[in-house]
């Protein structure tokens, strides 16, 4: 396979598709290579969440936004942390992205489903939220292609069955794989790794991969785009760039061990924010990697001195950075009574509730050691290793908080995305706020909960058409990045359900757009 030619290389296979995607469309032979056996990155585990501001699926639910109406809010949350031409760049090119994969009938509408955006007292902020999903999809337009599908993390980590019908990430990328590979003009390839780029007087013009465990030389006539995700599962990249964290606790797919990071490194590219990840509590479970918690329906947090110090409703990546602000990454536990067991959807908040019913089995997370039990809060707090009376003074004061309706240290239950679990388990009675519940009907428990995430967020930087720089600002010429290997235009904040793959998505379709003017 050596000598082999293409007008655009794209290396990854998740949002990445959607640069493939329009790269090909515009007559350029294109392939893809992934990594491992799976098409889809982490993108197919995910829910497929898409924040971009103005979007035609948002103006189609009669919702008043624009590219403008968002820039207030990016510009107070972003400020210096990233580039304003990069916010500029994803505000304005979002709309148009939308507009044009929905020519095609393969991506066919986008559906908006009202998510707040995350920071609900920043300028410009939208109750409404800005984000739209993909329509599902039916497993079988996939026909001869579904075996290179990544599975549901559901079935890959609890063996449920593959169901028939696709949706959010699983649906997103089948339906972008499907219009990359009509166009005529789009190859995939699996099991193929990125070792280095190849360059030639300062530009680049392909890659050097192990492909099938055979060493293989691939020209891109036009450029390579590098979208294979971050480097949360490479512990000595971990250790360098976010110490204290582990690749273990990670929700990214197993390919994302910076490949396309260390390749841009070696040809001298410039970086940014590696010390940033897309974070997110993780429950500890039995057998398998923390789940990813969205959010809690009931009871409380505590750190290693048995005290509240976040607001448990907090959108997970404002959470995990509250985690890592206090230091508290590995000694979190969450505090609930019998409500929490008893009510059938309180779990729900947690991705895999809803599809593996039953999934948080009492008596296996206690033979576990994952959990613990009490009849008492002194008992539990005495089992956790907790300051004695600490844990249940900090109880009652937030029992006290349930019963007025008002958390006065953390404001649960004020900003709108505190209440969206409360259409999938019901509203707390206790008081008029219906999301503090008093926590008063034995026995107790208490589940440990550390810093997981969705994946690294810092990367390579670009410029607004997703052109890799130097430090010296100089752009290296036929390198392109998109989604965790690039340099967030969000800098350290998450602006609202789906960030991270509508900016991966933008900056993708960018960077085709530049390489199909050359």
């Amino acid at each position: 396979m050596t000598g082999e030619s293409y007008d655009v290389v794209v290396v990854g296979s998740g949002a990445g598709l959607i640069g493939a995607y329009t790269a090909a469309s515009r007559g350029l032979r294109t392939l893809v290579i992934e990594k491992t056996e799976f098409l889809g990155g982490t993108t197919a585990y995910s829910g497929a969440g898409i924040w971009l501001p103005g979007n035609a699926a948002e103006l189609r639910a009669g919702v008043e936004d624009s590219p403008e109406a968002a820039r207030p809010y990016l510009d107070a949350l972003v400020g210096d942390d990233a580039p304003a031409v990069l916010r500029e760049a994803f505000l304005q090119g979002g709309p148009v992205m939308i507009e044009e994969l929905e020519q095609n009938h393969w991506f066919q509408w986008f559906q908006w489903l009202g998510v707040p955006d995350y920071f609900a007292d920043a300028p410009g902020a939208l109750a409404q939220g800005r984000t739209i999903f993909p329509p599902d999809l039916n497993r079988s337009e996939l026909r001869n292609l579904e075996p290179l599908l990544r599975r549901p993390l559901w079935t890959e980590r609890w063996g449920v069955d593959v169901p028939p019908m696709m949706v959010g990430g699983q649906a997103l990328i089948a339906r972008a794989l499907l219009a990359f590979l009509e166009t005529g003009n789009g190859s995939v390839r699996t099991n193929t790794a990125l070792e280095r780029l190849l360059v030639e007087d300062g530009r680049v013009v392909g890659i050097e991969a192990l492909s099938e465990g055979e060493r293989v030389t691939i020209r891109a006539e036009k450029g390579v785009i590098l979208a294979s995700g971050g480097f949360e599962r490479n512990a000595e990249l971990r250790a360098r760039y976010q110490p204290g964290l582990t690749d273990e606790w990670t929700q990214g797919c197993e390919g994302n061990t910076g490949d396309a990071l260390l390749a841009g490194l070696e040809i001298g590219a410039d970086t940014s924010l590696l010390d940033e990840a897309w974070f997110a509590p993780g429950l500890v479970v039995p057998g398998t990697r923390p789940v990813f918690y969205t959010t809690v329906w009931s009871g409380i947090w505590v750190g290693a001195d048995g005290q509240r110090y976040l607001n448990e409703r907090l959108p997970y990546d404002r959470a995990g950075h509250e985690m890592r602000r206090a230091g508290q990454e590995a000694s979190t536990h969450w505090i609930f009574d019998q409500r929490q067991i008893d009510n059938e959807r309180a779990f729900a908040a947690l991705p895999v509730g809803p599809d593996v019913p039953g999934w948080f089995d009492v008596e296996r997370f206690l033979a576990a050691g994952v959990l613990e039990r009490a009849d008492t809060l002194e008992e539990l707090a005495e089992r956790i290793g907790l300051p004695a009376g600490v844990l249940t003074k900090t109880v009652e004061e937030f029992n006290g908080y349930a019963r007025s309706g008002v958390d006065e240290q953390f404001h649960r239950g004020e900003a709108p995305w505190d209440r969206t679990i409360e259409y999938l388990a019901g509203p707390h009675t206790d008081g008029p706020n219906p999301c503090l519940g008093v926590l008063d009907r034995g026995p107790f428990y208490a589940a440990k909960i550390v810093l997981s995430d969705l994946g690294t967020k810092g990367g390579l930087v670009t410029d607004a058409a997703a052109r890799v720089l130097r430090p010296d600002g100089s752009v290296i010429g036929g390198l392109y990045a998109s989604g965790n290997t690039m340099a967030p235009a969000t800098g350290r904040i998450y602006p609202g359900a789906g960030g991270p793959i509508g900016s991966s998505m933008v900056f993708s379709y960018l960077a085709a757009v530049d390489l199909a003017q050359q």
